[in-house]
């Protein structure tokens, strides 16, 4: 068996910020490390400013300490997939959580029913089944409903195959059949 190898994850060079508003950071975080932890800076802190208002002593490090953590370790790269950060990777896994994955029927040419999509119940997979044997969390299996089977197309279609072996003497003779209809 082939076994291929990628290696532009050897090439990935990263940019560093060596300078901020005349001041020498010497080797310099990431510019990925800087973007992104402003980004979660500005969102989490303006939405804990609207919500609460300035902090205290007591609840400044709820502003402080999530967006760093989220920063911190969003900006690594994911284990599970090399070429991913773990934000994007953690931003992934929440989206097909809450929108699930729609199926892509016949190329696109049809729009998926909603009763063809993925249940949440489907989605958790064997998760699901070991959060509800907890102590006080089997009220969710009644709450996201058992699984429900949508029927999705008609009657079944009998199908009788019969297998057929051919050796290159035949697979010979329709190649030059199929070159002289090409030739008319």
């Amino acid at each position: 068996m082939r076994v291929g190898h990628t290696y532009t994850r050897h090439f990935d060079l990263e940019t560093r910020q060596h300078e901020i508003l005349g001041m020498d950071l010497g080797e310099g975080p990431s510019r990925r490390l800087l973007i992104t932890g402003a980004v979660v800076y500005v969102a989490w802190t303006g939405g804990l400013l609207l919500i609460f208002g300035m902090p205290s002593q007591v609840t400044f490090t709820l502003y402080f300490v999530p967006p760093a953590m989220v920063t911190f370790y969003g900006a690594q790269r994911s284990r599970m997939k090399e070429r991913r950060w773990n934000l994007t990777q953690w931003a992934l896994t929440v989206r097909y959580l809450t929108v699930g994955h729609r199926p892509v029927i016949n190329g696109g040419r049809r729009a998926a029913d909603r009763s063809e999509w993925l249940p949440l119940r489907g989605r958790l997979g064997d998760r699901f089944e070991a959060v509800t044997e907890l102590p006080g969390l089997g009220a969710l299996d009644g709450a996201l409903g058992a699984d429900v089977v949508h029927p999705t197309a008609g009657r079944e279609a009998r199908i009788d195959l019969k297998a057929r072996l051919y050796g290159a003497d035949a697979v010979y003779r329709a190649h030059r059949r199929a070159g002289s209809k090409q030739k008319q």
